[in-house]
């Protein structure tokens, strides 16, 4: 077992993001998990991520706050504890609409974090 504790984490860069803090919870360099990593995602009100694509499938799973997912299929609100899939290269745009913190756990197949997350 690999515990990390939260006041342990480490942020990292997350390409074509404003307005947002992301942090490494499992995989990669936290642990030595080979098929996915997790990270925390902190969206500011107005935050978001710009239209992009990973070659590798995630997981949003938001837990406070509200995200706004965009994606060529259509757009969906998410409020805690709602989450959805975004399939291998599928573009999507991420959004923080509301007056509040976004709290959003992102579950990646292996790769960086931060590739067209």
């Amino acid at each position: 077992m690999k515990t990390v504790r939260y006041s342990e984490i480490n942020s990292y860069e997350a390409p074509k993001h404003h307005g947002m803090s992301a942090f490494l919870l499992q995989g990669l360099k936290a642990s030595e998990n080979e098929h996915f990593w997790c990270g925390l995602s902190i969206f500011l009100p107005a935050g978001g991520a710009e239209k992009a694509a990973s070659a590798t499938e995630k997981v949003y799973v938001v837990l406070s706050g509200e995200i706004t997912v965009i994606t060529d299929e259509g757009t969906t609100t998410l409020s805690a504890f709602d989450s959805c899939r975004i399939a291998p290269n599928e573009e999507r745009i991420i959004e923080n609409r509301s007056r509040d913190v976004a709290k959003m756990l992102v579950i990646s197949a292996s790769a960086k974090p931060g590739d067209g997350k």
